[in-house]
């Protein structure tokens, strides 16, 4: 009489290891996913702050900012919105920005309350920095 298991009860052999085989491969695979992620997030090709903004009258509203271009940037873009005291959007700005501090003016259907900065963009980098 055998008192060995295996050859009594058989054995599932194989589903063990492809298994283990499989989750490491996704572990893998979303492990590179989250670093590249962190990293194209961590270094935008443009980024921005807007310094300071100024009413200057019933229709215009200067506002200064300060971009980061890195090099070799394409098409790089930057918007912003005058508000009212209603919260409604009074003028809107779009610029192609220089490396370094930009001093525009947005043109306003009537007097400006505030300054929405929306940021900059990019080609390749479409979320606004």
């Amino acid at each position: 009489m055998s008192v060995d298991l295996a050859d009594r009860y058989g054995t599932k052999g194989g589903r063990r290891p492809l298994l283990i085989t499989v989750v490491v491969i996704v572990v893998v695979a979303f492990l590179g996913w989250l670093v590249w992620a962190a990293w194209l997030h961590s270094n935008p090709q443009v980024s921005s702050t807007m310094n300071s903004w100024k009413v200057v009258d019933d229709h215009k509203t200067t506002i200064v900012v300060r971009v980061k271009l890195e090099d070799g940037v394409d098409s790089p873009n930057c918007r912003a919105r005058a508000l009212a005291s209603d919260h409604s959007v009074v003028g809107e700005l779009q610029f192609k920005p220089v490396d370094g501090t930009n001093e525009q003016t947005i043109t306003t259907e009537r007097r400006a309350d505030s300054v929405e900065w929306i940021g900059c963009t990019s080609k390749d980098q479409r979320r606004a920095q």
